[in-house]
């Protein structure tokens, strides 16, 4: 450990262990003392055994169509508790503000009469849902989950790269690689106040039933999976099993009524509440794919009528469009009255003519993502590519701008990472979930630190091969939880751009 440490080299960006100046960050001193004690063999032998505990327990991702254990790096990343006061504060500051949005785009549509944000870049969006409109959760709640991507530039600054609000994954790797490491790498915890993460389960549970239906006080909860070939097939069994309710695929289930049943041994039961993993097109072939066989038919007219609550809402998807993206700073400004707490990376809307030119003539110095990409898949990262590449993402930005945004180059921080025996820097980002009850919005402390494994690779995503750490949030006062209350989110929206009258977006003339 004391010769990789030596022989490490500070990649061309921030590095989150390792200082300018090749001295170890306060944060990390006694952790990299702990390190340092360990012979190199010794800390290959706890990978591997991290590694086994991993293949052991089922923890696995589907990535190349091969189930693989989900890659764990001995080294945590740590995040102290100021920095973490800032970090958790402007992600929650973000998901009120996307969860007013969301209320408002589906009901009212203020925020479009009031020009902040052009109606026809959700109209446009391919994830808006007509089926959605009109339909309002019991406790006005449509975010019960978020995932919000966060990174470290250049200087040290935090910045947020995207929001997860459709169905964010991820979370049960936060919770199984706690449980590694403290039984096989105790020591590092030795007189460190690190935040616990297994309180995740109860604070989703507790989300999922203040979601439930009117009048319903002891609400059936059920998690609905896509099935065991879904990538994330762990997670959703792992938080089911953990919350103490049934996993459920689409052909256990059948409305009748306009209300959701579950079949069970004992005949059909009743189905208040579903914790979703499937996506707003499969879930109902009445109003979305009708060739899906792991949806319900008939959902969508149950959550109408208010019998059934789904999590996180459908159409959600209009707030992970890349483009919206753009437009959250402005979001804060006009439902919080506040400034943004946490900056985005330097972003271009390609729908405008003039950066359109600019950008496809000099694609090579930008990150070109499609606005509804997910999981890394479709990313051009324009110095890495290469001329054919380039050409043909040109070429397809110039056809449809609206499906793509432009995002200036980010050196995004390193930590050394085990390969292949040796320190390495390698580039990581940090996905912090949050939990929305109506009451408050809780931040699991730390979240899932994502690692890109390959050299030089700047993009993290599990699905393309990348890994994760541990991440330690340390608490000031010793260990205890994290919660930050907040008004229910739809009463933060100020008075003064509440309007009466029936949603603009249901008019014929808003196709």
């Amino acid at each position: 450990m004391e010769a990789s440490l030596v022989d490490y080299h500070v990649a061309d960006a921030w590095d989150e262990i390792v200082d300018t100046d090749g001295s170890i960050r306060p944060a990390y001193r006694e952790v990299v003392d702990s390190l340092r004690s360990m012979r190199g063999e010794d800390l290959r032998g706890r990978a591997e055994q991290l590694a086994r505990t991993f293949t052991e327990r089922g923890v696995t991702y589907a990535y190349g169509g091969v189930e693989r254990p989900f890659p764990l790096d001995p080294v945590p990343r740590i995040i102290e508790a100021a920095e973490w006061a800032q970090l958790s504060a402007g992600v929650i500051q973000r998901v009120r503000a996307l969860e007013c949005f969301l209320n408002d785009a589906y009901t009212e549509g203020v925020v479009f009469n009031e020009g902040i944000i052009p109606r026809r870049l959700i109209t446009s969006s391919p994830e808006f849902n007509r089926a959605a409109v009109g339909i309002t959760p019991p406790n006005g709640v449509r975010i019960q989950v978020a995932g919000i991507d966060v990174i470290r530039d250049e200087r040290g600054g935090l910045r947020v790269l995207e929001d997860n609000v459709r169905i964010p994954s991820g979370v049960s790797y936060v919770m199984e690689n706690r449980r590694a490491m403290t039984r096989t790498l105790s020591g590092l915890f030795s007189g460190r106040s690190v935040l616990p993460v297994d309180l995740y389960p109860q604070r989703l549970l507790n989300a999922l039933k203040q979601a439930a239906p009117v009048g319903v006080h002891d609400p059936v909860i059920a998690v609905l999976t896509p099935g065991v070939h879904n990538a994330a097939y762990f997670e959703h069994s792992l938080l089911a099993r953990r919350m103490g309710i049934e996993l459920v695929e689409g052909r256990d289930l059948v409305c009748h009524s306009n209300k959701l049943y579950m079949r069970t041994t004992s005949g059909e039961a009743r189905v208040d509440v579903i914790y979703r993993r499937v996506d707003d097109g499969f879930l109902d072939p009445l109003h979305g794919n009708p060739s899906s066989l792991i949806g319900v038919a008939g959902l969508f007219n149950a959550a109408r009528a208010g019998n059934v609550t789904i999590a996180n809402a459908v159409g959600n998807g209009i707030a992970d469009d890349k483009l919206m993206y753009t437009y959250v700073p402005d979001l804060i400004r006009f439902f919080l009255d506040e400034e943004p707490i946490l900056d985005n990376v330097e972003t271009h809307r390609l729908e405008d003519r003039d950066v359109l030119i600019e950008v496809a003539a000099d694609i090579g110095n930008y990150v070109i993502k499609p606005v509804d990409g997910a999981g890394g898949a479709g990313i051009v990262i324009g110095p890495q590519a290469d001329d054919e590449t380039l050409a043909a993402t040109r070429e397809a930005i110039i056809a449809a701008p609206r499906r793509f945004i432009a995002q200036r180059v980010v050196a995004i921080s390193t930590h050394p990472t085990l390969i292949e025996g040796n320190l390495a820097p390698r580039h990581i980002d940090l996905r912090p979930f949050c939990v929305n009850d109506g009451n408050s919005v809780w931040v699991l402390p730390g979240g899932l630190t994502r690692v890109a494994l390959p050299e030089g690779a700047l993009v993290v995503n599990s699905s393309q091969g990348g890994g994760s750490k541990d991440t330690w949030v340390i608490a000031d006062h010793g260990p205890g939880d994290s919660a930050i209350s907040t008004p229910t989110p739809w009463r933060a929206v100020p008075e003064t751009v509440r309007q009466d009258g029936p949603s603009s977006l249901n008019r014929s003339d808003q196709q």
